[in-house]
């Protein structure tokens, strides 16, 4: 075999270990995050409710980004978890905050709102975009 494809090979046990990693990091994140959320996001999402599908799929990204960056940067796999459940607090913290500031906005998700959604997606994916670069370290 080549040697530039069995170095290449090589590598592939620690990447299925981080991937494996990070896509249950995604897995609980979402879990923990739709617990959160006084809205039932898989039911609304069912119903075909584009605010719900906005809303999460921006807590989605704004939670992968910052992941993305830990296992691009981090020194172990622990560096990876530990920096993926700051990544969640800091998401799950978000939506909290936002609605401190949004007293309403489970009820315009609920009722399919879509600039609402759009609005909280946004600060979503603003706070994981500042959070993953601030994980380059």
């Amino acid at each position: 075999m080549d040697n530039a494809l069995l170095a290449s090979v090589s590598g592939l046990p620690a990447f299925l270990l981080y991937m494996a990693a990070a896509i249950g990091l995604f897995l609980a994140f979402m879990k923990i995050y739709a617990m959160v959320t006084p809205h039932d996001e898989h039911a609304l999402i069912r119903a075909n409710n584009p605010a719900a599908s906005i809303s999460y799929g921006g807590a989605m990204i704004g939670f992968v980004l910052p992941i993305a960056s830990a296992v691009q940067n981090s020194i172990s796999l622990l560096d990876v978890l530990v920096w993926g459940m700051v990544a969640g607090v800091l998401q799950i913290l978000c939506f909290l905050v936002f609605r401190l500031f949004h007293r309403d906005i489970v009820t315009r998700i609920e009722e399919g709102q879509t600039a609402a959604a759009m609005h909280l997606a946004a600060v979503s994916l603003s706070v994981g975009l500042l959070n993953a670069a601030a994980m380059t370290y």
